[in-house]
């Protein structure tokens, strides 16, 4: 079997702790009082789901929102409800980001996310030390510049031949069952934690044969 050479990451559940309950609470102090409901921890639908696939942009989402709250939003009170789905940015994953690339290994990002996410996480905010997620991977594939959503295959067939890479010689690592589901099935090798665990010591299990 082929070495691994590049791993594709997941975003949140993976690099960055997943808080949806803190999401939604964020949500529900703007005024959108069925966010429990309107939110999903994997593939969002309705105008979350139509900001995530790139149909409609940030303006459209904030009147869209301000209609659904009852009041006008802001840029900035997008921001804050839709960061609300980072737990926590745990210091062990950029050192093992950081340890994984001087080790030869390609780091490539593929998510479900959208601008007011990566506000913050190409921001210097992210690690806390001036540092955003670019430069701790190669490169990004982001579903709302994309416009297709994990789990659609097509997404993972576009990183590849972008990318110029192998199935075999990928491995993609990510907290949705769906998600690693559809990857395996064209062949890309599969690693799936749960969302905060530890997998900086795992991965090398899957890296190694």
């Amino acid at each position: 079997m082929n070495k691994v050479k590049n791993i594709v990451f997941d975003l949140g559940g993976v690099i960055v702790t997943l808080d949806q309950p803190q999401a939604v609470r964020r949500f529900e102090e703007l005024g959108v009082k069925n966010a429990a409901q309107l939110l999903d921890p994997y593939t969002q639908t309705g105008i979350f789901g139509d900001l995530e696939i790139g149909k409609i942009g940030t303006d459209t989402f904030r009147r869209e929102l301000s209609k659904i709250a009852g009041r006008e939003l802001t840029y900035q009170d997008c921001c804050y409800a839709w960061q609300g789905y980072v737990g926590e940015v745990p210091e062990r994953n950029l050192v093992a980001l950081d340890k994984l690339r001087r080790e030869g290994y390609r780091l490539i990002l593929l998510s479900n996310t959208n601008p007011f996410m990566m506000e913050f996480i190409l921001s210097g905010r992210f690690d806390g030390k001036g540092r955003s997620l670019a430069q701790y991977v190669d490169t990004m594939y982001l579903s709302y510049q994309m416009k297709v959503m994990k789990p659609d295959e097509t997404f993972f067939r576009r990183v590849l031949m972008s990318e110029k890479i192998i199935p075999s010689e990928t491995l993609f690592v990510d907290d949705g069952p769906r998600n690693v589901a559809a990857a395996s099935q064209i062949g890309i090798r599969t690693f799936c934690p749960e969302n905060g665990s530890d997998w900086t010591n795992a991965i090398y299990d899957y890296l190694e044969y």
